[in-house]
């Protein structure tokens, strides 16, 4: 599906990266009931995975999305996104560049990127990206090269200057949820907060009550 603006403003409210090595139970089982919750759009995240793996695991979670009216996109490999139909990837600065995945992929498709500087931020949009993923917001332990935890003076400087819907990632969680927001942010991305929850969906829906809420009170 093409996402417009607002569209992808609200897709990315609350956006599972769902990554099978940080879950103790099966990842399509996390997913279903993370999308039960009110997450709004999954990443597929599986580097661990060979690529027919990655396939398989990226139907299921595909055909639960879109049952749930959620986004779908992969991380880094365009060719597995367009082979599976996704809405879209998200690439790093050592992955794919921008404007080659633009230039690949078809109309409507969503690009996120994770720049690493302002300038990156900066020239994101120009380059093609649909949206920012900012962080790590707070410390981290889900991913091992996330970097130092960077807080919100540079979330909110990035968000400015790419002029872009960007997410804030990095250690979120219902509690500081409502900070991201307020720092610039249309939504949050989460991996652990949800995938090693006990309770995967009363996680999720915890953590869309904090974003919505956020979201419908003004901005200073």
């Amino acid at each position: 599906m093409a996402f417009r603006s607002l569209e992808l403003e609200q897709a990315l409210r609350v956006y599972l990266v769902a990554d099978p090595s940080q879950t103790p139970g099966p990842i399509t089982e996390v997913v279903q009931a993370a999308l039960a919750g009110g997450v709004t759009m999954v990443q597929l995240r599986a580097k661990t995975l060979h690529d027919l793996g990655q396939y398989a695991i990226g139907r299921v979670l595909l055909q639960a999305c879109r049952a749930a009216g959620a986004a779908f996109i992969v991380n880094d490999r365009l060719d597995l996104a367009l082979a599976l139909g996704a809405d879209g990837i998200h690439l790093g600065v050592d992955d794919l560049p921008l404007e080659e995945a633009r230039r690949l992929a078809p109309p409507g498709f969503v690009i996120g990127y994770s720049p690493a500087t302002d300038e990156q931020a900066r020239r994101a949009r120009e380059r093609g990206a649909s949206y920012l993923g900012v962080g790590p917001v707070f410390g981290t332990a889900s991913k091992s090269d996330a970097g130092d935890a960077i807080g919100f003076d540079v979330l909110e400087r990035r968000a400015w200057l790419s002029r872009l819907p960007t997410i804030g990632i990095g250690g979120i969680t219902p509690e500081n949820a409502p900070e991201v927001i307020r720092a610039g942010a249309c939504g949050v991305a989460v991996i652990g907060a949800i995938s090693r929850s006990p309770d995967p969906e009363h996680a999720a829906r915890a953590l869309r009550e904090a974003v919505d809420g956020a979201l419908a009170r003004p901005r200073g």
